[in-house]
């Protein structure tokens, strides 16, 4: 899996939202650290940029109508099975977060991560009506 790139959140299919996700919990959770290819980037940073890109996810969640656990919307949350992080922990990884609004949570998240993925989505099938200017 990945985690696609942030502007394209708002045009994910429902299957590819909701994958991301089980995705986000899943890396938030006992997959913090584990090696997978694709996402090893999220390790080089704070556990608060994976939150703050899951709140991404789950406020187009939302804006759609899904429900899912609250307790995810909470930073120091790592699921049933893992402990949450501490409140100082979650202090100080707020002061890590990314700068302004608009600029990508992952750096990684550039202009050519972003073809690859539109690339990846048309080779599953998924073409997007992108307006990607705003």
């Amino acid at each position: 899996m990945r985690l696609w790139h942030y502007k394209l959140i708002p045009y994910l299919p429902r299957q590819q939202l909701l994958g991301q996700h089980r995705e986000c919990c899943a890396l938030r959770g006992n997959g913090w650290g584990r090696n997978h290819a694709t996402v090893n980037y999220v390790f080089r940073y704070s556990p608060c940029r994976l939150f703050q890109y899951h709140m991404l996810v789950r406020n187009e969640m939302l804006e759609r109508g899904y429900h899912f656990d609250q307790s995810w919307a909470d930073c120091q949350y790592r699921g049933k099975r893992c402990r949450p992080y501490t409140r100082r922990q979650c202090e100080r990884q707020a002061a890590v977060q990314a700068g302004e609004k608009g600029e990508p949570i992952y750096p990684e998240h550039n202009e050519r991560y972003l073809a690859e993925c539109i690339t990846n989505l048309q080779r599953k099938g998924i073409i997007l009506d992108l307006s990607l200017d705003d």
